[in-house]
């Protein structure tokens, strides 16, 4: 995290200015870095992407979390998202992963080590599509969230693609980028990623959150049109554990 921090202080002093901000850190900047081929996509001084900071301005605008806080996991989490839920004052902040400095638990999703009905919040961004069993994922989700608890759970979603697509034969990195768009993902979700939600047992709210900001505040923000996706618009998927 220290070695992050220092680049992110040199990133940050490098590109200075007020042309850009980023909600996550709270910093402007002359302008936001290129990543993976998508020009204004990551924070100099954060490495917030262009999804980390729509989701925390839907954290901070549209959530309880920093009203009521109480428990989260956070599985895999994002240093930009990290650095600044740590810090969130009356949140006791969990976070967990296969392999990662942020994770306080070594974990598979498949598999969490914690009791049921254990957290009031969850977020778990950009990790199913790399899940062998997705289903088997969310029902473990589902199992250690409090009744009325709520979980953010986005996924690439390809929206011109009707149902997902999956195929257990395509195992190389090379043929799963190919099919999938990514070469460590094992699945690519259509538009019926919404029902497997559901079908876990989530009452499920799709937000078009980018749809609330101007054109001035997405290129401030650096947020992520909808034609610089292939997939399409960024979607918010807020699930709800309905309570017994």
């Amino acid at each position: 995290m220290q070695r992050r921090a220092l680049v992110g202080a040199i990133r940050g002093f490098r590109y200075r200015g007020y042309a850009v901000e980023c909600p996550c850190c709270d910093s402007t900047f002359s302008r936001f870095l290129s990543h993976r081929e998508r020009p204004r996509a990551k924070c100099p001084g954060c490495g917030a992407l262009e999804r980390h900071r729509l989701l925390w301005l839907y954290l901070e605008r549209e959530t309880d979390l920093f009203t009521h806080p109480g428990t989260m996991l956070h599985i895999a989490p994002e240093y930009g998202l990290w650095r600044r839920l740590s810090q969130t004052r009356g949140l006791l902040y969990v976070t967990g992963d296969l392999d990662s400095a942020l994770a306080s638990h070594e974990l598979d999703v498949m598999d969490l080590p914690f009791e049921a009905k254990s957290f009031d919040f969850l977020i778990c961004n950009h990790v199913l599509e790399h899940v062998e069993d997705d289903r088997r994922a969310l029902a473990e989700i589902h199992r250690v969230l409090r009744p009325g608890a709520w979980a953010i759970l986005m996924s690439p979603v390809d929206h011109r693609r009707a149902r997902t697509l999956e195929d257990a034969a395509i195992r190389t990195s090379r043929d799963r980028d190919r099919v999938f768009g990514q070469d460590d993902h094992v699945r690519l979700y259509g538009r019926d990623y919404r029902n497997r939600l559901v079908e876990a047992g989530f009452a499920v709210r799709v937000d078009r959150y980018l749809d609330r900001f101007d054109e001035r505040a997405i290129r401030r923000l650096g947020l992520r049109r909808e034609q610089d996706d292939e997939f399409g618009i960024e979607e918010i998927y807020f699930c709800t554990r309905s309570k017994p």
